[in-house]
């Protein structure tokens, strides 16, 4: 049995970045031999990324890559808030999205299977879960091939990501608009983009509060009409008053006009949007613990 030396175990874990007793167990596994080692802990690593799997992701970032005319936003989720900061987590991402934007990939399971860092995007995901201990999940991406010029904006430690494709105008314009679309966070461009289920549900809304006022069924019908025309003004982008509108009143329909531009398209990701995250009770949880220990 060879002897496993300190600076044997500090070797295995800067190039691994395990830890320290994993290192020392993989040493002692593989009799000392440096690379059988490393690899007795991919192993390991790829087995932790298994049981992984199932947690929630909620956290994490939006990823954008601009070359020219061509563009990627990306959503990758991780359980915490501290990991989405991690500078290995950060590099991930920001390597994805240059290879959304590269490839012309269909969906995450294919993206998946593509080369990076000298293995694939699967692998290396799953190595960086080993290493940082939470699951790590490619949510969801857009290629972007523009009509125009391609502009960006991130929010909110990388929490809100916005890529704008507009046709005229200036950067000026461009970074404005990126700017708004994150504030005010549009469903679509215009109405003909909104979801005719929400349409509905605010349509039923409205016929509800305005069949309270007891007026005339033509009456409340223009109530009704009316109070849909405003949600969807205030849900889709151009019918949306500009946020730095000098007279709060000017919308982006009437921006672009004044500017002689046009949006040809935008893409808003929003990290976790629709994901349901768990609620823990942390007292619960550290009380169900010490009931477990004492029950062993």
């Amino acid at each position: 049995m060879a002897e496993i030396s300190a600076s044997m175990v500090k070797e295995l874990r800067e190039k691994t970045d395990a830890p320290m007793m994993e290192c020392k167990k993989a040493l002692s596994e593989a009799d000392g031999d440096m690379d059988k080692a490393e690899e007795i802990l991919r192993v390991r690593l790829g087995s932790k990324a298994s049981k992984a799997a199932t947690r929630v992701t909620a956290e994490g970032v939006v990823g954008i890559s601009i070359e020219g005319q061509t563009g990627a936003i990306l959503e990758v989720n991780c359980e915490t808030d501290f990991v989405a900061k991690n500078d290995d987590f950060l590099a991930f991402a920001k390597d994805v999205a240059g290879l959304v934007r590269t490839t012309d990939v269909a969906d995450p399971s294919a993206l998946a299977s593509l080369p990076l860092a000298g293995g694939t995007v699967e692998s290396v995901r799953a190595a960086l879960v080993g290493k940082i201990g939470e699951n790590l999940t490619l949510r969801r991406f857009v290629r972007v091939q523009a009509k125009g010029k391609l502009y960006s904006y991130i929010h909110g430690g990388s929490k809100i990501g916005v890529l704008l494709d507009l046709v005229g105008g200036d950067e000026a314009l461009g970074r404005d608009l990126a700017m708004h679309i994150a504030a005010s966070k549009p469903k679509s461009l215009d109405s003909s983009g909104v979801d005719s289920a929400l349409i509905e549900a605010e349509r039923r809304v409205a016929t509800e509060k305005a069949a309270e006022s007891g007026k005339p069924a033509e009456i409340v019908a223009k109530m009704v009409e009316g109070a849909v025309a405003k949600f969807l003004k205030e849900v889709t982008l151009l019918g949306q008053v500009f946020v730095k509108a000098e007279d709060g009143k000017q919308t982006i329909e009437q921006l672009l006009k004044a500017r002689n531009a046009s949006i040809a398209g935008f893409v808003l990701f929003i990290v976790g949007e629709g994901i349901e995250k768990k609620v823990t009770d942390f007292a619960a949880e550290v009380a169900a613990q010490q009931a477990a220990a004492r029950a062993a």
